[in-house]
């Protein structure tokens, strides 16, 4: 009996000792602001030369939704833009200091007055978004076609749409130079886009090393992507030369963001059970998971304030999940941040958080 007590002591140090070495790591949450208001949430942008913050919330009973914009430095809300239907999100660009929220009207907005300017009639079904200082444009995604539809930050204008992705886009990242990377969360590949004729150049395929990739971030440099996916529940590493597949890295959860921040080396997953994956790239061929670090459970989506090195995450508390219905409900028309991917109850009145992590 001893021995037996001795030896389960044992495994229980080394399991502890083994979450402690995971978890530990440069990265800590320094702060978890609870700037509550109602409606479900999606993404959060960080416009790190405006010092804003961005969040998508639904409206409340069906009505319409809104973004909240925040100071990005004491996190205080400094502003909304209303009316935005079926939001997900929004993205700014420096140049023109236009705003634009992933709605469907798309709502082109001031980003210092944050009047609206006007709405953009799109086709499809608005999701993901991102701003691309190549040509300042912005590329609204959609999982239905159009799966792109691009627009002209200075005037708000469509320039075209892309609908030869191939299949379900989720997340975006560009190199600047005339080339977008998207990844297709139902096929499996990233789709290589020519950011000038707004044509697909090449899909890499990363079938058997992650499936329903979510996330997708660049290191520009060195010219290689970080693609998150939930299934298997890897950090695909390619070049996005070529796509050559050059590392496979488990994550600590299902990803619904990357991000890449090229002053200090590092990939970031987000997930939602709450946890937050570092990945750090200490040469073009060698990376490795420097830290897995608990976060807050539903912050699933993050952005990265290039200025202070901080990554920002967005969360809030829910009730216990409701008895399961004999029957169960329809699927949410979009499922993300609205309930609509099950297992938890409602949102607890003015929880909604900011989480904000650094070292």
């Amino acid at each position: 009996m001893r021995q037996l007590c001795l030896t389960l002591a044992a495994a229980m140090a080394a399991t502890a000792f083994l979450g402690l070495a995971q978890d530990s790591g440069p990265y800590k949450v320094l702060k978890t602001a609870k700037v509550g208001g109602e409606g479900g949430f999606d993404y959060v942008t960080a416009d790190a030369d405006g010092r804003r913050l961005y969040v998508g919330r639904s409206g409340v009973s069906g009505g319409p939704g809104r973004i909240m914009v925040y100071n990005l430095d004491t996190l205080e809300k400094v502003g909304e833009i209303p009316n935005t239907l079926r939001v997900h999100g929004a993205t700014a660009s420096p140049k023109s200091h236009h705003g634009f929220a992933s709605s469907n009207p798309v709502v082109m907005f001031d980003t210092k007055t944050f009047e609206t300017i006007k709405t953009i009639e799109v086709k499809g079904n608005p999701d993901g978004y991102l701003y691309d200082a190549f040509n300042d444009r912005v590329y609204i995604l959609s999982h239905s076609k159009p799966h792109a539809t691009v627009i002209d930050a200075a005037d708000g204008s469509i320039v075209g749409t892309i609908d030869d992705l191939g299949g379900a886009p989720e997340e975006a990242a560009t190199d600047g130079k005339g080339t977008i990377y998207v990844d297709i969360e139902d096929k499996d590949n990233i789709a290589v886009v020519d950011a000038k004729t707004l044509t697909v150049k090449a899909h890499y395929d990363v079938t058997g090393k992650g499936g329903g990739c979510a996330g997708l971030a660049l290191d520009v440099k060195n010219q290689i992507l970080f693609a998150a996916c939930r299934n298997p529940q890897n950090m695909v590493i390619l070049s996005a030369k070529d796509g050559k597949i050059l590392e496979t890295l488990p994550l600590a959860g299902g990803s619904d963001g990357a991000l890449f921040n090229p002053r200090t080396m590092e990939a970031f997953s987000s997930h939602g059970n709450g946890t937050l994956t570092i990945i750090k790239e200490n040469s073009p061929t060698s990376f490795v998971v420097e830290q897995n670090l608990q976060t807050m459970t539903g912050a699933k989506t993050s952005t990265l304030d290039s200025k202070t090195d901080h990554v920002l995450l967005i969360a809030a508390e829910y009730a216990p999940p409701p008895a399961a219905p004999v029957t169960p409900p329809p699927p949410s028309p979009d499922g993300r941040g609205r309930g609509g991917r099950g297992g938890r109850g409602q949102m607890l009145p003015d929880s909604f958080s900011i989480v904000v992590v650094g070292k």
